[in-house]
């Protein structure tokens, strides 16, 4: 084992909150070492939501080329490579992993591969030890030739992220997850996808695009989240290629079927019921909540004052833009410049041929109902571009609002046009400033656009 370095800050995980907390503590001249266990920038660029904005951009171009030969004005046929998209991805993957890293490098970061681990000695210290990867190319070449290292930090963010939750059933072992998605050799020309949630939608979106037979078997039902309208649209005509199996139970996964309380039905099985925190790495040294998630207090400070946390470890909203905005809030308390993480209306989507976008107050209902002074208006989406040629079909896509009478705020909104993540973005940002529907009168929208929700506003 080498000799202990001192290290005044040391990050562990370097996906979303990891990532930008080190980086912000590098602009503040923090010393800072960054260790992570695979690829730099997490779950997001290499398995998550960049993955499925890439396969997405190729769904969306198959459809498009099939409604244009729909619609008569395109001919031929095309076809996929799966594999040679996936490779492609993967050399994208490599150019923003490089990029990631000499970000951090740029406000003299350090960052390091390997599996750590973390103990308090018999000193009250934090000693990290890393078990160096030295086959990832983009190790720091000052610690090559080593095996291990130890450090002792002064502070310490923990930012493992989460992984794919495996429910206990039986032959679970023969199903595929979302982390397994770029390692396909080609298409299942039949696939089962248990969940109901965002990922499990969009995931079978992407399939049933590319040819394969998908079923969705939900537990419960699909999209909980989303108001009945939004959620009808969706399942009505953005995945109306995908049968859905709601309240059903699955009982055994082998390794072309699943057996479930409804039938059995042949194919391959991806499992996408949500995620678990990676907070084994400190278990036994700070507090967790009761799903596993380590808890930290509003300055993102654990029960041991000098290890903060943040991101999906911590559980709670577990988005990109929302970690990294953790991560930032933590990197400052590590450095000494206090400040408290205020809640704030998140905006979401789900990417699918259309996106889908919607944001609320958290102490809205689903169904939109459960006040009395709430006004909802509905209508349809509006052309504009990549919307024009959706009108034959009548799937301009959807737009609803939720206002408070009394106040004359927006209580919640959601969309489905093909600008609605900007759109959505921005009106997430006016409701937590909390500007009332009067301000929107003399509002000009971009022409030509999608976006309905000046339309609502102003005739509300």
């Amino acid at each position: 084992m080498e000799n202990i370095e001192k290290i005044k800050n040391i990050v562990i995980g370097a996906g979303p909150a990891g990532r930008l907390g080190s980086f912000e503590l590098g602009k503040l001249g923090e010393e800072t070492l960054i260790i992570e266990k695979n690829y730099i920038a997490g779950t997001c660029l290499n398995e998550g939501c960049m993955v499925v904005c890439a396969l997405t951009d190729i769904s969306r171009f198959l459809r498009d080329y099939k409604r244009f030969g729909e619609i008569g004005f395109i001919n031929g046929d095309i076809s996929l490579d799966f594999k040679s998209a996936c490779d492609n991805i993967k050399k994208t993957q490599k150019i923003l992993r490089k990029l990631n890293q000499e970000e951090n490098e740029s406000v003299n970061n350090k960052v390091l591969y390997g599996q750590a681990s973390v103990e308090i000695n018999e000193d009250e210290k934090i000693i990290v030890t890393v078990k160096l990867d030295n086959n990832n190319e983009l190790q720091n070449q000052e610690y090559k030739n080593k095996e291990y290292l130890s450090f002792e930090a002064e502070n310490l963010l923990i930012a493992t992220g989460a992984r794919p939750f495996i429910p206990n059933i039986l032959g679970a072992e023969h199903a595929l997850t979302s982390s397994d998605v770029l390692n396909l050799e080609e298409i299942p020309s039949k696939l089962n996808i248990i969940g109901g949630g965002i990922i499990a939608t969009e995931l079978s979106n992407l399939f049933s695009s590319f040819g394969s037979e998908v079923k969705i078997i939900a537990r419960s039902e699909i999209l909980k989240d989303l108001d009945l309208e939004i959620k009808d649209y969706v399942v009505s005509k953005l995945i109306d290629e995908v049968e859905i199996y709601e309240n059903t139970n699955v009982l055994e996964i082998s390794e072309n079927s699943i057996k479930t309380d409804k039938g059995e039905f042949l194919g391959k099985t991806l499992i996408a019921t949500g995620r678990v925190p990676n907070s084994e790495i400190v278990a036994d040294i700070v507090d967790l909540n009761d799903d596993g998630s380590i808890k930290v207090n509003e300055f993102f400070q654990t029960s041991n004052p000098n290890i903060y946390s943040a991101g999906d470890v911590t559980g709670g909203i577990t988005l990109t833009p929302y970690a990294r905005k953790e991560g930032i809030s933590a990197g400052r308390n590590m450095a000494g410049y206090l400040n408290k993480f205020d809640d704030l209306i998140v905006p979401q989507s789900l990417t699918l041929d259309m996106d889908v976008s919607f944001a609320k107050k958290q102490n809205r209902g689903i169904d939109g109902k459960d006040n009395e002074n709430i006004k909802d208006v509905v209508i349809p989406g509006l052309a504009g571009p990549h919307a024009f040629w959706r009108i034959l079909s009548g799937g301009t896509g959807l737009t609803k609002v939720s206002l408070n009478k009394q106040t004359e705020e927006v209580e919640k909104v959601s969309s489905i046009s093909p600008s609605s993540i900007d759109d959505t973005a921005y009106l997430a940002f006016l409701m937590n400033m909390g500007i009332e529907k009067e301000a929107f009168d003399d509002f000009l929208e971009i022409h030509p656009s999608t976006d309905a929700y000046y339309k609502i506003l102003k005739i509300m």
